[in-house]
Formats: C-alpha cells, structure tokens, sequence
C-alpha cells in the first residue's frame, strides 16, 4: 500500500514539473492581458495549480460562478482570498517556483 501512494505522488509531482512552465507561461499571458491564450493553456492541463490559475481567469472575466466552481476543483484557496486578481497571479507564479 505504501509503495502505491509513493508512486502515485511521484507520478503527480513528475506532471506538476512537466506543466510548471505551461501555468507560468499562462500567468504572464494573463498579467500582459492576453486571457484567451492564458484560457486555452490552462484549461489542458488537470493539476491543482492549472486550476487555481483557471479559477483567477474567470474571476478576471467577471464569471463569479465559474471562477467559483474552478477553486473549488483546485481545493488551494477561494474566490475571496485575494481581491485583486494580478497579485493573486504574481503568488500562484511565486509558488510554482518553490
């Protein structure tokens, strides 16, 4: 059973690593008002980070529903924890560097 769970986070941590560059690449896309290529990158990639970022473009779009619905798919913060979208970006890109 251990060996099982190690795997499987192995195996989530390698897709993290993979797609890190992608989620940045969609922040800057996003910070520089690009939302419809930010949009398409994010929404391809299935990690919690994908979804945060996912979650702060529909906040950007104004869809409190759907932004709503994708913080809850990341489970890594909510539609309330930060006012303004930018700074919200500027943290996840901060994250994924850790």
């Amino acid at each position: 059973m251990m060996l099982i769970v190690v795997i499987e986070l192995s195996k989530r941590s390698n897709y993290l690593i993979n797609n890190k560059q992608e989620c940045i690449k969609a922040i800057d896309l996003a910070l520089s008002g690009k939302w419809d290529e930010a949009h398409t990158i994010v929404q391809e990639i299935n990690t919690d980070f994908a979804m945060w970022i996912h979650a702060v473009l529909h906040k950007i779009e104004g869809d409190k529903s759907n932004s709503r619905y994708w913080y809850n798919r990341s489970g890594l913060n909510t539609y309330e924890s930060y006012k303004n979208p930018d700074q919200e970006l500027l943290v996840i890109k901060e994250d994924l560097f850790l």
